[in-house]
């Protein structure tokens, strides 16, 4: 059985370790290089929603250095603005100076080719077959994805598994903001492809979803913002990924990247095959759907 652990508190910096506690992530960080992703898509000195909050990555900063891993960065790469502006904004540099952590922008030459592996399926190819990352990211030896809970326009949801592929992808060869594109790419032409792709050549080693705040209606910017101070965790990122999207109304199916990413056998997609030791999950969408929507739906199927 696979765990994944749901917590829910309004205080996130309670949520978070009590989450993290229902995993062993000693064998995952003590002794490792170990990366933590954040959020980080876009801020702004008006608006820093869609991205990690600083309470949030200052709760799994604390919880990682008690494991004492040999060392910890947070690695950043945003697409649609300079990462160290989105962190400037979002105010997570001050979060970073006060657990003495280094901050790494991917985004940054030099650049090394990386092949992605889609499914063997001729009808799974994957318009994306190689790309430009910076070395560094080769070198890490557990990956965090520290998302954020929302839903995304073009991949549906944007969870743990795009949190990683879509930021991995040095903006500074492709175009920074990649709107202004600099060399070919088709990472939009199948997202969805391209994400599951992503996550197999880039295993997460611990996903952490954070509903603080979630963001419904649209996204990953420009939605409507909830705080529901609900955490997702687990060292099966795919499994992660599948809960949150299903706290968002979406069955594995609904989300073509995680379909996909099961066909790659990244990870556990069976619900009844997951195991929730801190908050069921029925419990979980009665909670998210209340804070949501001001009702508590079940999504069951009549």
């Amino acid at each position: 059985m696979v765990v994944v652990a749901i917590t829910q508190n309004q205080d996130i910096e309670r949520a978070i370790p009590e989450a993290l506690g229902h995993l062993d992530l000693a064998p995952l960080i003590r002794g490792k290089l170990v990366a933590v992703k954040p959020n980080d898509t876009y801020a702004s000195r008006e608006d820093v929603s869609g991205v990690t909050q600083p309470d949030t990555l200052r709760a799994v900063l604390r919880e990682i250095k008690a494991l004492n891993p040999r060392e910890l960065v947070v690695t950043g790469g945003a697409g649609a603005a300079q990462t160290d502006e989105v962190f400037r904004h979002a105010c997570l540099l001050p979060v970073l100076e006060e657990h003495g952590v280094a901050f790494f922008d991917h985004n940054r030459a030099p650049f090394v080719p990386v092949d992605l592996p889609y499914a063997p399926q001729r009808d799974v190819t994957g318009p994306q077959q190689q790309i430009m990352v910076n070395p560094r990211v080769l070198e890490y030896e557990t990956l965090i994805s520290l998302s954020q809970l929302k839903l995304h326009e073009t991949a549906t949801v944007t969870l743990g598994l795009k949190n990683i592929a879509m930021s991995l992808p040095a903006a500074d060869y492709y175009g920074h903001p990649r709107s202004t594109q600099r060399h070919e790419n088709s990472f939009f032409a199948d997202m969805h492809s391209f994400i599951a792709a992503m996550a197999k050549r880039f295993r997460i080693g611990l996903s952490i979803i954070v509903g603080h705040p979630a963001m419904v209606a649209t996204g990953p910017l420009g939605g409507h913002t909830v705080e529901t101070g609900m955490v997702v965790a687990s060292t099966d990122p795919l499994a992660a990924d599948v809960v949150g999207a299903r706290l968002l109304g979406f069955t594995v199916q609904g989300v073509r990247h995680l379909w996909e990413a099961s066909r790659l056998e990244i990870g556990e997609t069976d619900l009844d095959r997951m195991e929730f030791p801190a908050m069921r999950l029925q419990d979980a969408i009665g909670a998210f759907t209340e804070a949501v929507y001001g009702e508590r739906l079940t999504f069951q199927h009549a």
